[in-house]
C-alpha cells in the first residue's frame, strides 16, 4: 500500500514536471469544490489539525549521505538515510514519509476533526546544488500536495486552509507584489480550498479567509511573504508606502477583523513565518501586534510553522517601543541558532515573574509556532488542537448555519489603545519619526474583554492540544515507524470531561472528549490518573492568562527543574538544540 502511494505520489510530480500548468479560468464552487462544504451540516468534533513544513523532496534516496542531502554517495559508514527519512539532519521527507503521514491522518484523524490549518512549504529546500530547485518542481510539489489534502480530507467535507511559505515560491525567499505568476498558480492549485468570493483578493495578494464554521468561526490565512524580513521585492510596510503590499494586506486583514467582530464570530489566524520583531518587517511587525491586540476578543489564537522548533513567544504591546522581540529571533535567524532559543525564550519570560494580579492581560497576545513534519532538523511532528463546542447561541452538535458565538456581554472597548505603551514623546517627537513609524500614528481603541474566549473558557476557546510525533524513523514497507503521542498541554483530568445528562439533547449532541481515548496512551485512558509524563504543563486552557502562567512558572522555575527539562526537550524533540 505504501509503495503504491508512494509511485502515485511520485508519478503525480512528474506529470507535472513534464508540463507547465497555467490557472484555468475561474469555476463558481459546486460539484467536488469543498471550500465551503462546513455549509452543509455535519458532525462537530471540537478538534482541528495543525499541519506545518511538509518539504516532500521526489530526489531522496534511502541509504545515501547527508552531505548530499540524501541524493547521492553511499557512506561507507552509518548514519545512512532510511526509508522514512534522516534523523535529526538536513535532508527533506522522502515520499515514503510524506504519503505514510497522510495514510495515518486518513486513517486515524480524517473522522474526528472539523478542519486542517496547512502553514505551507509543500516544497524541498534548495539545498543541493546539483540538482536545483525549478519552478516546475515547486509548483507540481504543491499540486501533489494538494490532491492528497483533497483525497483525504476535502472528500470528507473538511475545509482545509493552506498557506504559502518562503519555500513554496521561486527564488526562496522572494515574491514580487501581486497580482503575478505565483497567485496565479496558487489559484489554480488551491481552487478546492481558497472560496470562490475571495478569488480576486487571492489573486492579488495571496491571502484569504474561510468560515469554517459559517457564521461562527472562520480561519484568516496570511501571505508572510510580503511581511517576511528577507523578503526583499517589498518595502516593508512603511507608512509613507500604502501600496506597499504588506500594508495592503494588513489594510485587508483589519477590515476582516471588524467584519468578524460585527457579526460576533471568532478568528483563527494562520500564516508561515511568525509574526516576530526578527522575521517581520519592522513596520509589519508594529502593524500585526497592533492589530492583534486591538482585536484580542475576536482573535482566539495565531498559528505558523517556519521554524522547525516548538515554542510559543507573547506578541507585547510593550515590545513595539522597547524592540525585545529581536533579541528572541536573533537567536533562531539561521539553523545554527535554535539551540540559543531556549534560554533568549525564558529571558522574555522573566518579566512575567510577577503575581498574577499584576500582569496586563489587555496588551498580550499568543504566537505558537509548531514543529515539522520534515525530519529536518528535528523529527516529524504535528498538532491536534482543541476547542470549546458548547454555548446556548450554537446550533449543538452540527456545522450548519449559526447566529454567531454571540455571548457578548456588557462593554467590550475599554479605551485603551497602543499609545498607552509606547513612549511617544520620546519615540516620535524627540526622534522625529512622528509620520516615519507606525507606533506613532495608530490610536484606534483596542476591543478586549477578561470574559472573551481568548481570555476565558467559553465557546470556542482553545482547551489544549496534543502533539504527536515519529520518535524513531527506522522501519521499511512492510514495519513502518509509528506516530507517538509525544505531550500535551492539558491535565489528565481534563481528558475525561463529565457526559453530560442524555436528557440534554444539545449538550450531549456537542459532547466531545478534547482528545480521542483511543489515541492516547493506555495509561492515560484512566479517568483517575492525576499526573504523566505526558502532561507537564497541566494547563486548564489554552487563553491568553493560562500561557502568562505558563511563562511565569518557568521564569521562577531553577535550571535543573523537571518543567523547564521537558520544556528545553520538547523544544528539541530530544536533540537539545545541540544541531
Amino acid at each position: 500500500m505504501h509503495h503504491l502511494r508512494e509511485t502515485l505520489f511520485g508519478l503525480l510530480v512528474l506529470s507535472g514536471l513534464q508540463e507547465t500548468r497555467g490557472a484555468p479560468a475561474q469555476e463558481p464552487l459546486g460539484g467536488t469544490d469543498v471550500a465551503y462544504a462546513a455549509a452543509r451540516p455535519r458532525k462537530i468534533h471540537g478538534r482541528f489539525l495543525h499541519l506545518t513544513d511538509m518539504h516532500p523532496d521526489p530526489h531522496y534516496r534511502e541509504g545515501r549521505s547527508e552531505k548530499s542531502a540524501c541524493h547521492r554517495r553511499k557512506p561507507k559508514k552509518s548514519p545512512r538515510s532510511g526509508t522514512y527519512g534522516y534523523t535529526y539532519g538536513e535532508c527533506d521527507s522522502p515520499l515514503a514519509l510524506t504519503n505514510y503521514t497522510f495514510d495515518y491522518l486518513d486513517k486515524e484523524w480524517a473522522s474526528d476533526i472539523d478542519f486542517v490549518i496547512w502553514t505551507g512549504d509543500s516544497a524541498r529546500h534548495d539545498n543541493d546544488r546539483k540538482i536545483p530547485r525549478t519552478l516546475k518542481e515547486i509548483y507540481a510539489l504543491n499540486r501533489a500536495m494538494a490532491q492528497r489534502m483533497e483525497e483525504v480530507f476535502t472528500s470528507r467535507g473538511i475545509p482545509v486552509i493552506p498557506s504559502i511559505g518562503n519555500n513554496d515560491v521561486w527564488l526562496q525567499n522572494i515574491m514580487m507584489p501581486g497580482p503575478n505568476d505565483v497567485t496565479a498558480e496558487f489559484s489554480s492549485i488551491w481552487k478546492s480550498f481558497v472560496p470562490f468570493h475571495s478569488y480576486q483578493v487571492f489573486q492579488r495578494g495571496g491571502y484569504y479567509s474561510v468560515e469554517v464554521i459559517p457564521g461562527a468561526l472562520a480561519v484568516i490565512s496570511l501571505n508572510t511573504m510580503y511581511l517576511f524580513d528577507s523578503n526583499k521585492a517589498v518595502g516593508g510596510c512603511e507608512p509613507k508606502s500604502p501600496q506597499d503590499p504588506g500594508n495592503l494586506q494588513l489594510d485587508w486583514l483589519e477590515v476582516q477583523l471588524k467584519t468578524f467582530r460585527s457579526r460576533n464570530m471568532q478568528v483563527w489566524i494562520s500564516g508561515h513565518v511568525p509574526p516576530s520583531a526578527r522575521n517581520f518587517h519592522s513596520q509589519c511587525h508594529i502593524r500585526y501586534v497592533e492589530l492583534s491586540l486591538r482585536y484580542q476578543d475576536t482573535i482566539l489564537g495565531h498559528l505558523f510553522g517556519h521554524m522547525n522548533v516548538d515554542h510559543f513567544f507573547f506578541l507585547d504591546a510593550r515590545e513595539i517601543a522597547n524592540n525585545r522581540t529581536a533579541e528572541v529571533n536573533d537567536a533562531v535567524n539561521t539553523l545554527g541558532g535554535h539551540k540559543d532559543l531556549y534560554q533568549t525564550l525564558l529571558k522574555t519570560f522573566d518579566h512575567f515573574a510577577v503575581p498574577e494580579g499584576k500582569l496586563d492581560y489587555d496588551g498580550l497576545a499568543v504566537a505558537n509556532v509548531a514543529p515539522s513534519v520534515v525530519p529536518n532538523p528535528y523529527l516529524p511532528s504535528f498538532r491536534i488542537f482543541s476547542y470549546n463546542i458548547s454555548g446556548s447561541r450554537y446550533t449543538a452538535g452540527a456545522l450548519g448555519d449559526t447566529s454567531g458565538s454571540g455571548e457578548r456581554d456588557g462593554p467590550l472597548t475599554h479605551g485603551r489603545h497602543l499609545g498607552d505603551y509606547v513612549d511617544r514623546a520620546r519615540l516620535c517627537h524627540e526622534s522625529g519619526t512622528a509620520n516615519a513609524s507606525w507606533a506613532c500614528m495608530l490610536n484606534a481603541p483596542w476591543h478586549a474583554n477578561p470574559d472573551s474566549p481568548s481570555r476565558t473558557n467559553r465557546l470556542f476557546t482553545p482547551l489544549g492540544f496534543a502533539q504527536y510525533y515519529m520518535p524513531n524513523l527506522t522501519g521499511t514497507a512492510k514495519r513502518p515507524p509509528k506516530w507517538r503521542l509525544e505531550y500535551l498541554t492539558f491535565a489528565p483530568r481534563a481528558l475525561h470531561p463529565p457526559r453530560p445528562a442524555t436528557d440534554d439533547d444539545a449538550a450531549a449532541a456537542a459532547f466531545a472528549y478534547p482528545i480521542p481515548l483511543k489515541q492516547l496512551p493506555r495509561t492515560l485512558r484512566d479517568a483517575n490518573v492525576t499526573a504523566s509524563k505526558y502532561a507537564p504543563y497541566g494547563m486548564g486552557d489554552l487563553t491568553i492568562p493560562s500561557w502568562a502562567a505558563l511563562a511565569r512558572r518557568l521564569a521562577k522555575a531553577k535550571k535543573s527543574s523537571k518543567l523547564r527539562q521537558r520544556f528545553r526537550r520538547y523544544m528539541y524533540m530530544g536533540a537539545n538544540g545541540e544541531l
